[in-house]
């Protein structure tokens, strides 16, 4: 293999190369079709210039047979008028535009199947144009459709939902360990209150207690812890015979209790 065949066939490869990336389907299409419609135009006149041409060579075909017939009557005429040499010179004529007539017919026949080739020929080409059209428009919305399951399957790779995933799931995670933060809150705070009640019940008791003893101590008597007095009498007759110094402190007492 020759050097300038080796370069030949590097320079056709990228040109080709270079032609595939630059073609753009819609445009190849549109272009086709455009084509396409010029050569129908150029049919068309093709077909309109054959029908003229038959037309004009039907219409000497015509008048040269016209005239053969003229002059083979006019040569009977002259024959039957006894004039032979008028006959004679009227079968002449007559002769050449039957020869003229039969060229004539001949390319007659000749145009006449050009202009049905032709006229056929149109038929098929309006045919394909119509069918290209559709297709073409088709295609576009099969390219156009194409483009957006590629531009959406390039969106979809360009997302990292896997780490968005993950991300949801830690805050998840964090949430269960508010909530869960919050439920041993509420327990701790539970149980808190219970205790302070626990201790208030038993300072009551405590209170209770010394009011009993400083009732004891009042009355003269002696009460054991967490004992009352038997009945409300026995009370209200100790008070009644307290001295008065007992009373104003009692009503001291009140007074700053009525303060609190």
């Amino acid at each position: 293999m020759g050097l300038f065949d080796r370069i030949s066939r590097v320079v056709k490869a990228n040109l080709n190369d270079l032609v595939n990336k630059a073609e753009d389907p819609e445009k190849i299409l549109e272009q086709s079709v455009t084509d396409m419609q010029e050569d129908l135009v150029q049919l068309r006149q093709a077909v309109a210039s054959a029908i003229a041409t038959q037309k004009r060579t039907q219409t000497q075909y015509n008048q040269a047979e016209s005239q053969s017939n003229q002059w083979q009557q006019r040569a009977q005429l002259a024959l039957q008028k006894g004039d032979e040499t008028l006959a004679r010179e009227a079968l002449v004529r007559k002769k050449s535009h039957a020869e003229t007539a039969a060229t004539l017919k001949a390319s007659l026949d000749q145009q006449s199947a050009q202009v049905e080739t032709l006229k056929r020929n149109l038929i098929g080409l309006e045919s394909k144009i119509s069918e290209a059209k559709t297709k073409k428009d088709m295609l576009k919305a099969r390219i156009s459709a194409a483009k957006a399951q590629e531009q959406l399957n390039n969106t979809i790779g360009t997302l990292n939902t896997g780490s968005s995933m993950a991300a949801f799931d830690r805050m998840e995670e964090k949430v269960l360990q508010i909530e869960a933060r919050a439920g041993a809150s509420a327990e701790l705070a539970a149980a808190g209150s219970n205790l302070e009640e626990q201790f208030r019940l038993l300072e009551s008791g405590d209170v209770d207690d010394e009011l009993a003893q400083m009732k004891a101590q009042l009355t003269g008597g002696s009460v054991s812890q967490g004992q009352l007095p038997a009945s409300g009498k026995t009370a209200a007759a100790s008070s009644s015979e307290s001295s008065p110094v007992i009373d104003a402190e009692l009503e001291e007492l009140r007074s700053q209790l009525n303060k609190m």
